[in-house]
């Protein structure tokens, strides 16, 4: 029952409000269990259903790479489960309920920056259509809604356990779980009734979906046919007002050396264009090349026949008439399809490519912003799984981004609900920073979502088109932006004493034993 409502809670389904019960018939099977594996067994059905029918959608990209990550994603949700169980077991309900928390909240820190990163089903994220619910997330980011919902289902077991025992506490802990469900809505209200929206700016920003082929678009003859496509699409849509235009990931989809673009004769087309628009600036994802020389320059880095080495990146550039390109390479990249984990660098023959090169994108160490003298926007270059990492876009607006531009290339998964969480997920970004986003998807969901996570203008799936839209841009910053994942630090302390204080007490038995 628990993966059937995480399931059913999960975007783009209507039915959000069940994540706040989806916990609870797991929580009631941990009291019920005694064996620690029969629970973790009970953990990972829960768990496989989770994430089998929230993301089966990446079946359509790679079938046995599906498989080994659904899998390996279930298996290691149930370790802070496991963990909730042994200190149930071992020290009583309240110790437990401290221990799940934090363990949970901590297993979401990890899995949001090590090597293989897979933060698509961190429980914070299932507010993404609700995003009235979750205004508060400019002060705590997604692990504030994680906490939430934590704490909403153990009280609410707590709430059922008291009923059935016919206890006197089931009153107060009625109350408590009142406040507990609504102080959030009740600040996400206030925030909402004294909200002050940035006035529209005379300037525009274009954003182009140009609605190509994924599997197909970095064949030559399809990536020159894309380019004229992207190119006519802007020209026949700017106008006077227009200062930045927006093209895809990998848009520009013919790897070149970085030091040979503007000399390389795929791109003219697009420097022809920006001669005849002096004033306007595009963003567009391009597939680039870096060369070495003679010794290894990264941990990345290829090796070519001829003895050399180089590096390919999943890359944002920012090109402007008379002025010089700025390039950012993707640093958050997608496991086992754009960076291989160096613990399973036997497996890389295993993985099939979504739109990239398994285990061979080089990557920037930290974000970005670029700009332009003159132009008034300054855009965070997001490209596409970046996206829903919160800490990291914040670091954008650290660095003095006033907009977010995400750029993306969503067609791998066909039309599936993946595209529509990716979508989905970019209005909890908007809040942590209130910052509009611009959204250029090459297949679709383009999209303008304002500093509150509204969806101002967009374009459908599967057809090419352009937004236009005159976007304000904002320099204001979030608590979040300033402070960042800070409740996941303070639970994975928690966790770190609880782990210490139990391997204290297990040694101390051993001892006198």
């Amino acid at each position: 029952m628990t993966g059937v409502l995480l399931y059913g809670a999960w975007p783009v389904s209507p039915l959000c409000f069940l994540i706040f019960i989806a916990l609870v018939p797991l929580l009631l099977v941990a009291e019920k269990t005694n064996k620690r594996l029969s629970f973790f067994g009970f953990s990972f059905v829960a768990m496989l259903l989770f994430n089998t029918t929230t993301t089966w959608w990446i079946w359509n990209s790679t079938d046995v790479g599906s498989i080994a990550a659904i899998v390996a994603n279930s298996i290691l949700m149930c370790f802070p489960w496991w963990g909730y169980h042994v200190m149930l077991k071992r020290y009583g309900r309240q110790v437990g309920t401290v221990s799940l928390i934090s363990y949970w909240m901590l297993f979401e820190y990890i899995h949001l920056n090590w090597q293989l990163s897979w933060p698509w089903l961190s429980l914070g994220n299932v507010f993404a259509t609700n995003p009235n619910w979750v205004q508060w997330y400019e002060f705590t980011g997604i692990c504030g809604g994680t906490l939430w919902i934590l704490l909403v289902n153990v009280f609410i077991k707590q709430f059922l356990n008291a009923l059935v025992l016919k206890k006197k506490s089931a009153m107060s802990i009625a109350l408590w779980l009142v406040l507990v469900l609504g102080v959030p809505f009740l600040i996400s209200t206030l925030i909402l009734l004294n909200q002050k929206q940035a006035p529209l700016t005379k300037s525009n920003v274009l954003m182009v979906q140009a609605n190509i082929n994924p599997y197909e678009k970095f064949e030559m003859n399809t990536a020159v046919g894309e380019v004229q496509k992207l190119v006519t699409m802007s020209e026949n849509n700017l106008d006077s007002s227009t200062q930045l235009i927006l093209w895809p990931e990998t848009a520009l989809s013919l790897p070149t050396f970085q030091n040979q673009i503007t000399s390389s004769s795929y791109y003219q087309p697009v420097f022809a264009f920006l001669q005849r628009h002096p004033n306007v600036t595009i963003l567009s994802g391009i597939e680039t090349f870096k060369k070495y020389g003679n010794y290894k320059g990264t941990s990345t880095s290829h090796k070519s026949d001829d003895g050399s080495y180089f590096d390919a990146f999943n890359s944002a550039i920012f090109i402007n008439a008379n002025k010089p390109l700025q390039l950012y390479n993707k640093s958050k990249l997608v496991p086992g399809v754009e960076s291989m984990p160096t613990f399973l660098n036997f497996m890389g023959p295993i993985f099939e490519k979504f739109g990239g090169t398994t285990g061979g994108y080089g990557r920037n160490d930290s974000s970005m912003v670029f700009s332009n003298i003159g132009n008034p926007y300054n855009p965070a270059p997001v490209i596409c799984y970046e996206s829903i990492y919160g800490e990291y876009v914040s670091t954008y607006v650290k660095r003095g981004a006033n907009m977010i531009a995400i750029i993306t290339n969503d067609g791998w998964w066909g039309n599936t609900p993946g595209h529509k969480q990716h979508l989905q997920y970019a209005r909890l970004r908007a809040i942590e920073t209130r910052r509009w986003v611009a959204r250029s998807a090459n297949t679709g969901i383009s999209a303008v979502i304002d500093d509150y996570g509204n969806i101002q203008a967009t374009q459908p799936w599967d057809k090419a088109a352009v937004i236009k839209y005159p976007l304000p841009h904002t320099s204001k910053l979030t608590f979040y932006v300033q402070y960042g994942d800070y409740l996941y630090k303070m639970a994975g302390f928690v966790a770190l004493l609880l782990l210490t204080w139990h391997n204290l007490l297990l040694t101390k038995k051993k001892l006198f034993n």
